[in-house]
C-alpha cells in the first residue's frame, strides 16, 4: 500500500502526490471503499481518485534520486526500439508510453530523436506522430526526474545532457 505524502506515477496523469487516503461520500459509491486522492504535480487544479484495492495495477512508486541518477547514467546503453513497420508505429509508441516505465520512455525518446534526424537529413519533414509521442515521452520522463532530482522540470534535459557528456569525457 502507498502512503500519504508519497509521489507515485498514475497512468497518463504522470507524477502525482498522494494527498490523502479516504472514502468517498457520493451516492452509489461504497462508503467503506478507500481511495487514494492524487494531485497531479504538473496539472494544477486536477484531482484524481483511484481505489486503494485496485491501485497496485495502475500506480507505481516514483523513482528515488538514486534510481534517477542510475537511469541517467545508463541512457547511452539503453537500446533503441526495434521498429519494423511504419503501419504499426503508433501501436508501438502507445505500448511504450503505457508501460509507465522510465526506461521505455528513454527508448522512445532516443528512437524518435534518431528517426527525426534521419528524416531531416533526407529532406523530409518530421511526422506529427513522432512529434506527439516524443513530447509525451519527454513530459512524462522529465516530470518524474524533476521530482526525483529536486530540479525544475525545464532544467532536467540539460542536466541529463551534462551527465552524459561528463560520462563520455571520462571514458
Amino acid at each position: 500500500m502507498f502512503q500519504k505524502g508519497e509521489y507515485v506515477i498514475y497512468g497518463n496523469n504522470g507524477i502525482c502526490l498522494i494527498q490523502d487516503i479516504t472514502t468517498l461520500n457520493i451516492a452509489g459509491v461504497n462508503k467503506d471503499r478507500q481511495y487514494y486522492l492524487l494531485k497531479p504535480v504538473y496539472a494544477s487544479g486536477s484531482t484524481v481518485y483511484t481505489p486503494v484495492d485496485t491501485a497496485e495495477t495502475a500506480l507505481r512508486h516514483a523513482l528515488s534520486k538514486d534510481e534517477a541518477d542510475s537511469l541517467i547514467r545508463s541512457i547511452p546503453d539503453i537500446p533503441l526500439i526495434p521498429l519494423t513497420d511504419e503501419k504499426t508505429l503508433e501501436k508501438t509508441y502507445k505500448e511504450y508510453m503505457r508501460s509507465n516505465n522510465c526506461k521505455a520512455w528513454v527508448q522512445l525518446i532516443k528512437t524518435i530523436y534518431l528517426r527525426k534526424e534521419r528524416r531531416l537529413m533526407k529532406g523530409y519533414k518530421v511526422t506529427a506522430l513522432d512529434n506527439r509521442y516524443f513530447n509525451l515521452a519527454e513530459t512524462s520522463l522529465y516530470g518524474e526526474l524533476s521530482i526525483a532530482l529536486g530540479k525544475p522540470r525545464d532544467e532536467v534535459k540539460s542536466y541529463i545532457s551534462s551527465c552524459i557528456d561528463e560520462k563520455n569525457a571520462k571514458e
